[in-house]
């Protein structure tokens, strides 16, 4: 066992190594990427040069909604989790690792559960945590791994396309949806609600988890969380203070200081420091959020990402308990915002690219021409797997393919929900290679992406074969 388990770090090792030295940075990938589409959809559609710019252009302002839904899921998780309260308990949970392989294994089976519990959650989850683990061991005076702990925080995304918050499997259970007149109304309860889907989230859970533990490199070998992200280092040990831990004062010293300097506050000041402003304010939030999940139609109709984001600002001025705590909590997580602002308009005009110009059809109808009833599934996976690369968006991806994939499965006699999990399952299996998701984990842990990619391709390597089978045996 132990012969092995050096042979997997010895994969690791030589994995990290390849991906610093050659895997650029997100928004280089983001533009690769562009280059790519572009010169695939010249070269095998109709549309020419000046054609496909247009079609850049036309989807390059597409996802700003999403993009902006994003940058709050990022502010808003930082805000909570960097909560005295928060913080806390996160830092008990993460004193448990004794060495290095626990703490891989923890990080990545904590980052899988929220993950499939709701993606924009798993995501913020799987980072904050890797920070605490890896804070904690450096309090105990060990040197936890930094960047296995960030990959194994990231494995959030090779689970979700079959948990509840599953984009292509919401929208195709909602009535009226894009493709209704193609495959109709799925529920979830053909889809992601089936032994087809739950066995998958078992395999990759029992997959994964082990894969990051063997592949934590021994203490000797390690570096730990000062060497990448210095200012995430709490130097006085564990003690509340947030995520930040750059040395700021809290609310009742910052007081003091501004009465020294400025004399007394101002009603002005009073109101920003006012508890009981923050505490009505999320009231009438949390009113909403009760009433809404009360009235939802089932779980799958409830998840969605405004009112995730809605729940976590009510949270986030409840924890901080005035609104200029909060707002300097989210002050504080806005520099990890910035990948995303800049990237979501490239990924959105790749989209573009593929959608107008009909490549996406040529590359589905491809693939699925060599299906056969048993080998659908695993046609679709690699479907969603290739089409993640270029787009990386669960909901935007099917938006472009689901016709097609449903429409095929229909015609094979393949359940639609069962087509809906296959492409899913392909979708988040290059996430561990695509680093555009990872955008707000780097921005978190202050990590690049080259530092994190190499495990997470061992983690996608690894799934291949488990998705592969998993995919043709399961049953439905």
């Amino acid at each position: 066992m132990s012969r092995l388990r050096r042979s997997v770090q010895s994969v690791g090792q030589r994995m990290a190594a390849w991906s610093e030295k050659w895997v650029p940075s997100p928004y280089l990938f983001a533009i690769i990427l562009t280059v790519i589409a572009y010169l695939a959809a010249i070269g095998l559609t109709s549309d020419g040069p000046y054609q496909n710019i247009i079609n850049w252009y036309n989807g390059f302002w597409d996802l700003l909604t999403f993009a902006m839904q994003m940058v709050l899921i990022l502010v808003t998780g930082f805000a909570v989790a960097d909560s005295d309260f928060v913080s806390k308990y996160l830092d008990s949970l993460a004193s448990w690792p004794d060495n290095n392989t626990q703490a891989a294994g923890l990080v990545a089976g904590v980052a899988l559960a929220f993950g499939y519990l709701h993606w924009g959650i798993g995501l913020i989850v799987g980072a904050i945590f890797a920070i605490f683990v890896a804070r904690a061991g450096r309090q105990q005076g060990q040197t936890f791994h930094y960047p296995i702990l960030c990959a194994a925080g990231y494995t959030s995304q090779a689970i979700w396309h079959v948990g509840p918050s599953t984009s292509a499997g919401l929208l195709s259970a909602t009535e009226g949806h894009v493709f209704a007149d193609v495959f109709g109304v799925v529920p979830l309860s053909e889809s992601v609600f089936t032994l087809y889907a739950f066995g998958i989230a078992v395999l990759v859970f029992v997959t994964v988890v082990p894969t990051l533990a063997y592949l934590a490199p021994d203490e000797a070998d390690s570096k730990g969380i000062e060497e990448y992200a210095p200012s995430l280092v709490q130097e006085s040990g564990s003690d509340g203070e947030g995520i930040a831990a750059d040395g700021g004062s809290t609310a009742s010293e910052m007081d003091v200081d501004l009465e020294d300097i400025e004399g007394p506050r101002t009603p002005a000041d009073r109101l920003n420091e006012s508890r009981p402003v923050a505490y009505l304010l999320a009231t009438g939030m949390f009113v909403y959020v009760i009433q809404y999940f009360v009235n939802a139609g089932g779980i799958g109709e409830a998840l969605n990402l405004n009112v995730f984001n809605f729940t976590f600002i009510a949270l986030g001025l409840v924890l901080h308990r005035t609104p200029e705590a909060y707002v300097d909590a989210i002050r504080d997580a806005t520099e990890g915002a910035a990948g995303i602002i800049l990237q979501f308009p490239f990924y959105a005009g790749i989209l573009g690219i593929v959608s107008g110009s009909g490549l996406s059809d040529i590359i589905a109808e491809g693939l699925l021409a060599v299906a056969t009833p048993e080998t659908f599934p695993v046609v679709a996976w690699l479907l969603g797997g290739i089409m993640n690369l270029f787009v990386p968006s669960g909901g935007g991806e099917w938006g472009i393919i689901g016709g097609i994939v449903g429409s095929t499965a229909q015609e094979l006699g393949v359940p639609v929900g069962k087509a809906i999990i296959a492409y899913g399952v392909g979708d988040m299996w290059t996430n561990m290679f695509q680093p555009f998701w990872a955008i707000p984990l780097l921005g978190l842990t202050k990590m690049r992406a080259r530092d994190i990619l190499g495990y997470t391709m061992v983690v996608m390597i690894v799934l291949t074969p488990v998705f592969a089978l998993g995919l043709y045996f399961l049953p439905y």
